[in-house]
């Protein structure tokens, strides 16, 4: 494979590192840069909401490697440094101190941002949580009181609601879907999961809107909802959902939608890549666009794009996967489970909290899951191949 001189990458966590060791692994040999916002080592996402929230985990235990596993990849990591512009056709990076690096090569790595509600930055007691210090922070206050509100009934939302209930706390989730996790899994587990989380306590307030946080002292108070209850909190955690950050490429050069867009081989320009959840790249097994949020694709973008930028042309066709620890449960999804699916349980019995089912919209299989059932998962997920002709497996050259 042919390889550029100097390959600069803007993230450092799971997608941008991957990519990292992925071009040290397939045999790149010129100056590696990782530029990110962070201060921290690398470290990874899905554990903030529940193990390292619990307390169960150490921050160290979070990271993705070791300080020695990071200089045997003989890269230069320019930490604390948020990227604030690019010059796409010069591939030229400019840092929010002025510094500005230029590469042969650039990947974009640089994830989401979560959204806020109005007026949320100026209530103490108001978090998000997207990274290591929103978690250590977040632990603190719910170590230190006993009501805690959720706003949005999505995967984090529902980790947290479980993690603060095994904590003990009283939690209260509001969100507007009409069970929890409906969009990413459809009513029928939507709404089994729902029946977990009030059979474990948690107050539901689903399908409403909030209309405002109160505060007193400018500390959060609680959350009125748009049918006027007012939800008291010693606590309030805002998990609505996250936009790719993008906002430090306006004038780039580049094309900017619903995150940075991408050909099938996860090129935005000549030179530039984007990879992991700001990655927005063509499906040629679909025939359609497609932006992936789950920690699994950040790793298996990393391992095309990093052959790609090495001189191979390989589209990156995978099989979307992500999962969800709820208290006792594991949810596994492969495919594209979604709310218009049609859903049967092909093993297994709900009521005895495990069991695999298949989605179908017309006569396709677009997703298969498993409710405590990994295995079982992963055999219905063979009836996905055809589908998505995902590529093989890359091997070092």
């Amino acid at each position: 494979m042919t390889s550029p001189g100097h390959v600069l990458i803007v993230g450092a966590s799971a997608a941008g590192l991957s990519t990292a060791e992925a071009l040290r692994r397939l045999g790149h040999e010129g100056r590696l840069t990782l530029v990110d916002a962070e201060l921290h080592l690398p470290y990874d996402r899905p554990p903030l909401s529940k193990q390292v929230l619990a307390g169960a985990w150490e921050p160290a235990r979070a990271q993705l490697r070791s300080a020695a596993q990071l200089d045997a990849l003989a890269a230069e990591f320019v930490r604390g440094e948020p990227a604030v512009a690019l010059d796409a056709a010069e591939r030229a990076v400019t840092t929010a101190s002025g510094r500005v690096l230029r590469a042969d090569a650039v990947v974009v790595a640089t994830g989401l941002t979560p959204y806020r509600l109005p007026g949320q930055d100026g209530l103490a007691g108001v978090h998000v949580l997207r990274g290591l210090d929103d978690a250590l922070t977040l632990r603190a206050r719910l170590t230190a009181g006993t009501r805690l509100v959720v706003v949005g009934e999505g995967v984090l939302g529902a980790e947290l609601a479980a993690t603060a209930r095994a904590m003990g706390l009283e939690v209260t989730l509001a969100g507007m879907g009409r069970t929890l996790l409906r969009e990413q899994l459809g009513d029928v587990v939507g709404g089994l999961l729902t029946r977990t989380h009030t059979e474990r306590g948690v107050q539901l307030r689903l399908g409403v809107a909030v209309d405002e946080l109160t505060g007193a002292g400018g500390r959060v108070t609680g959350v009125r909802l748009a049918t006027g209850e007012l939800l008291p909190a010693d606590a309030v955690v805002v998990a609505i959902g996250s936009r790719p950050s993008i906002g430090w490429l306006a004038g780039s050069g580049l094309t900017l939608g619903d995150g940075v867009e991408c050909d099938a081989r996860c090129r935005a320009a000549e030179g530039v890549y984007a990879v992991g959840d700001v990655a927005s790249f063509e499906h040629t097994g679909l025939g359609r666009r497609l932006r992936l949020e789950n920690r699994t694709n950040a790793t298996e973008q990393a391992q095309v794009v990093a052959a790609n930028l090495l001189g191979a042309d390989r589209p990156y066709t995978p099989i979307p996967y992500f999962w969800t620890d709820q208290y006792d449960i594991k949810i596994q999804a492969h495919g594209l489970p979604s709310p218009a699916a049609e859903v049967t349980i092909a093993e297994g019995d709900p009521e005895q909290h495990r069991f695999a089912a298949v989605y179908r919209e017309g006569d396709q299989i677009t997703g298969v899951l498993g409710w405590n059932m990994p295995k079982q998962a992963r055999l219905l997920r063979q009836q996905l191949l055809g589908t998505w002709q995902p590529t093989p497996p890359l091997t070092p050259a």
